[in-house]
């Protein structure tokens, strides 16, 4: 994995405003003071001539598509002028980047742009839901995935539409920089560190809000003591409830049932152990309310797709180290004898 340090912003004529915006916002603002690392940020175009966007306004940059062959990252947005032949402008800094072992990324239907150039030839894409058939349609060499919010793919990573933008941003971010400072971003930024997709993504799953303030007082208790045995019943009478309604209401505001938010929220919290923590996987396990390793590792693979240990790996290589710690719960000794009602961790289900 090539570190990533430098930022090239692609834009040809008929740019689109928004996608465009994502990249600046992400890589071109300085946020050294919030633990972020600084990107060397350019913004090009083909011979840094001014391109019109689609919106109406006229962007001059102040690069040709040089600083390309040297950039870590590449994003490319839509753009009406870059796709067909007119890619061939850009290939030869395409190349260049991904000989040096740099990500290209493209945002929305950047995609065909990429496309055109052979760049998805035989590798996993996306792009906006309206237009996932027709690139599949126009390139059949292409394995269009339609219903995520972003693939990577070896160096080649592409969005869906719009704001799929910034989650894919993110990712990258984590990727090479780590969880606490894709999160420190986000919350400049204002939005969500991580967005569900529809596959498991390497991003941890916040606790989502709910209006029910008694039920989110009791699931930012749940979240507060994942090692802990969880008693039901007291979970509802945390949130006034009885255990039916609670169920109900649980389903009705997070769209899963208790077993499977508790499930989620522990392997989410292994997942930031496993990428910024020393802990063995046994303690990891036990931290987060799993029995076993072997128990965090059943449950690791079906919902994440790869092994704790395969997790972790991938979060090792060429990554800058993080700027802040990580917070978890404080861990708490597993109690040998539950209660009558207790839902212990290994019985948690996802199929719940």
């Amino acid at each position: 994995m090539h570190p990533l340090r430098s930022v090239a912003v692609v834009v040809g004529e008929g740019f689109s405003t928004f996608e465009f915006a994502i990249g600046c916002e992400v890589f071109g603002i300085d946020r050294t003071e919030d633990g972020v690392p600084a990107f060397d940020f350019t913004v090009c175009s083909p011979g840094g001539a001014p391109v019109r966007s689609a919106q109406g306004f006229t962007l001059t940059p102040d690069h040709g598509l040089d600083p390309v062959d040297a950039a870590d990252l590449v994003v490319i947005g839509p753009s009406q002028s870059l796709h067909g032949p007119d890619v061939a402008v850009l290939a030869p800094h395409l190349d260049a980047a991904l000989a040096r072992g740099a990500t290209v990324a493209s945002l929305c239907s950047g995609a065909f742009t990429l496309a055109s150039g052979g760049y998805l030839d035989g590798r996993r894409a996306t792009t906006h839901h309206r237009y996932a058939a027709r690139l599949a349609r126009e390139f059949p060499a292409v394995q269009v995935v339609p219903d995520v919010l972003y693939v990577q793919d070896g160096p080649i990573a592409t969005s869906a539409g719009t704001a799929a933008g910034i989650d894919l941003c993110l990712h990258l971010v984590r990727e090479h920089h780590g969880s606490a400072v894709a999160t420190a971003i986000a919350r400049r930024m204002v939005v969500p560190p991580h967005r569900d997709g529809g596959q498991a993504q390497y991003v941890e799953a916040p606790v989502r809000p709910c209006a029910d303030e008694s039920l989110q007082r009791a699931l930012a208790w749940a979240a507060a003591h994942l090692d802990e045995e969880v008693d039901v019943a007291r979970w509802a009478r945390s949130a006034a409830m009885s255990p039916r309604t609670f169920a109900r209401r649980f389903r009705a505001e997070t769209g899963v049932t208790p077993h499977r938010w508790l499930l989620e929220q522990r392997i989410g919290a292994a997942r930031l152990l496993l990428e910024d923590g020393d802990e063995g996987v046994d303690e990891v396990a036990r931290r987060c309310g799993f029995s076993s390793a072997a128990m965090l590792r059943q449950h690791f693979v079906r919902l994440v797709g790869t092994t704790p240990t395969a997790y972790r790996r991938s979060y090792r290589g060429a990554r800058a180290p993080r700027a802040t710690p990580i917070t978890l719960p404080p861990a708490h000794p597993p109690a040998t004898h539950p209660p009558a009602g207790v839902v212990p961790a290994q019985a948690v289900s996802a199929g719940a």
